[in-house]
């Protein structure tokens, strides 16, 4: 496929999980990526494995998302550089798990800047050359916190859903120049961040892993977790053209949790 061909995406938190699998998946049709995260060294494993047909071009920034402003100087750098682009994948590691009454005020302060003011000051940077080329794709991705929130998530389900009402306050705004901005839900997805979280459970409630795993699969219809592959192929679609009238839209990729609650 290369609905995507001539497209420049920049995927943040790339170097695994479901930011590697959007990576793999825009440059499997056939966009070029620059991938985005702090380590450098699986970022380059990453870049070696993506998809690299004529006319593709793929780099990487290390960066960390604890600093905003630094992070806003690489990409922008980056931009001069490379050209415009016409994708942005907002994704970073979620808040550290634990009741929001036992949350200090310094881990919510933590969480709006690495997921509210990275996500705004990177959209800020791309928006010129997405409004010049009369196409742009800012896709979100943040969790079903944002219709539901997650038992144990506090800090994290109080950021997601600030997250979602930026972007359909963007969606509003960009529209009229050919920029569509969506936010991907994703339920639970086998991933390192899945993981650090059923150890956290585990812990907290004095069951074993297994079985938080197979308490939390009871509540998906579909019977088991989501892959990160197939959070990528919403973002792909949503990045391509086939998605233009689409914006907006909190779209939960949960093999029907949220229904089933």
């Amino acid at each position: 496929m290369s609905e995507l061909a001539g497209k420049w995406a920049i995927v943040c938190g790339s170097s695994k999980g479901i930011g590697r699998a959007c990576a793999i998946g825009l440059a499997g049709r056939g966009a070029s990526v620059t991938l985005v995260a702090r380590d450098e060294s699986a970022l380059e494993q990453v870049r070696k494995s993506l998809c690299s047909d004529a006319g593709q071009e793929h780099g990487l920034l290390s960066a960390d998302f604890d600093d905003p402003q630094a992070l806003q100087g690489k990409i922008a750098a980056h931009v001069k550089e490379s050209g415009p682009a016409h994708i942005l994948v907002n994704n970073t590691g979620g808040p550290k798990s634990g009741p929001i009454t036992e949350s200090e005020p310094d881990a919510f302060a933590s969480a709006f800047s690495q997921h509210i003011l990275c996500n705004h000051l990177l959209t800020q940077t791309v928006l010129p050359g997405m409004k010049e080329a009369g196409f742009g794709r800012v896709i979100n991705i943040i969790s079903t916190s944002v219709v539901q929130p997650i038992r144990g998530l506090g800090v994290s389900n109080t950021i997601r859903a600030a997250v979602a009402n930026w972007a359909k306050t963007m969606a509003s705004e960009l529209g009229a120049f050919g920029i569509t901005v969506n936010n991907v839900l994703p339920g639970y997805t086998d991933t390192d961040r899945l993981k650090s979280l059923i150890s956290a459970r585990a812990q907290r409630t004095g069951v074993s892993e297994t079985d938080v795993v197979e308490q939390w699969k009871s509540t998906i219809p579909v019977g088991r977790l989501g892959r990160p592959e197939e959070i990528a192929a919403v973002v792909a679609f949503l990045a391509s053209p086939a998605a233009s009238y689409v914006n907006g839209v909190n779209l939960p990729v949960d093999g029907g949790r949220l229904a089933a609650q």
